[in-house]
């Protein structure tokens, strides 16, 4: 009795029943437009995760299902729609959906992220991270191009002004190394926006493993056409500080030919972590809108955005460069 009527037509006239199944049998377009997944990618998301989703019954009312579940969840990171908003077209009211959200972006982290977000760990899986740049790019030697993105949120609860950044908005920082398909290989989510990139990167565990030499990078080597040996790097921007391990552009005061040429080729080969972030926010509208969530289901929802990012470029490629509308 405590529920509302209208939400207890959901079978009948709410969007994941009737608009979903819909587009589902005419226009797979729209489908996949509507959830930012096709139909095959669903439903083998919903079979992974449908036992960490599933609930038990109680004799006072049946638990949602896992589907419509996964389904608000896919919406709303597509669309960033508000929850009041979306209560109206699934029919389910706005405070369930916000623990929907944040259980299924978790669930999401906890089946996909060890598998789809990954660094190599030896000297072979690295190698074979810089043959791509070296043979894509033209610049050998690159193990990753590293870089930070401000995702807007709104002002945390007694933060003051600990989130609030030098672009004038409160956000937090996702640092991320991404390889030369535009695959996120490490992230770092949740730094205050007051922090630099360097401050977040001199204070996380990828700065730590490079430096005490357990992250499996390969010894240096040769470069094509060359005898002299040169080491393995990662690729940043003047945030960073110039390491054996990482590559940054030459000043731009009084730069010979050379290094304009080297810092162009150097450009070139870094953008492919900027690229990657506008497709990110492309794909999953809601990183492009003001997060209203706590701080641990922020982390939540940018890292489950980051998983299906890759799972679409590992499993299904004919996706990756499908227009969004």
């Amino acid at each position: 009795m405590w529920v509302r009527l209208w939400l207890q037509r959901r079978p009948l006239q709410g969007m994941y029943e009737q608009l979903m199944a819909e587009l589902e049998r005419e226009d797979a377009a729209g489908f996949k437009n509507f959830v930012r997944v096709e139909p095959q990618m669903f439903y083998e998301l919903l079979q992974r995760l449908g036992p960490r989703l599933t609930k038990q019954d109680s004799w006072y009312r049946k638990a949602l299902n896992p589907g419509l579940k996964l389904a608000i969840t896919l919406r709303y990171l597509a669309s960033g729609d508000s929850y009041h908003s979306m209560m109206y077209g699934f029919r389910v009211a706005h405070n369930t959906i916000s623990g929907i959200v944040r259980d299924v972006c978790e669930a999401i982290i906890a089946e996909y992220a060890n598998e789809v977000v990954s660094c190599p760990t030896t000297p072979e899986g690295w190698k074979a991270v810089a043959d791509q740049f070296g043979a894509r790019w033209q610049f050998h030697h690159a193990l990753g191009a590293i870089d930070g993105k401000h995702i807007p949120i709104i002002c945390p609860d007694k933060s003051g002004s600990v989130y609030y950044n030098y672009k004038g908005f409160f956000s937090i920082v996702l640092l991320a190394l991404v390889d030369a398909d535009y695959k996120f290989m490490w992230v770092n989510v949740g730094s205050n926006g007051s922090s630099s990139d360097a401050q977040v990167f001199n204070h996380c565990d990828l700065k730590e493993a490079i430096e005490n030499g357990t992250i499996g990078f390969p010894p240096p080597d040769a470069l094509p056409c060359d005898d002299r040996q040169m080491p393995y790097f990662l690729i940043g921007d003047d945030a960073f500080a110039l390491r054996t391990w990482m590559m940054k552009p030459y000043s731009r005061r009084r730069m010979t030919d050379q290094e304009r040429i080297f810092n162009y080729r150097l450009s070139r080969a870094r953008r492919i972590v900027e690229n990657a972030f506008g497709i990110l926010a492309a794909r999953f509208g809601c990183l492009l809108n003001t997060l209203l969530q706590d701080t641990d289901t922020l982390e939540a929802v940018v890292l489950a955005c980051i998983c299906l990012h890759n799972l679409m470029r590992i499993r299904y490629p004919a996706m990756q460069n499908a227009a969004l509308d």
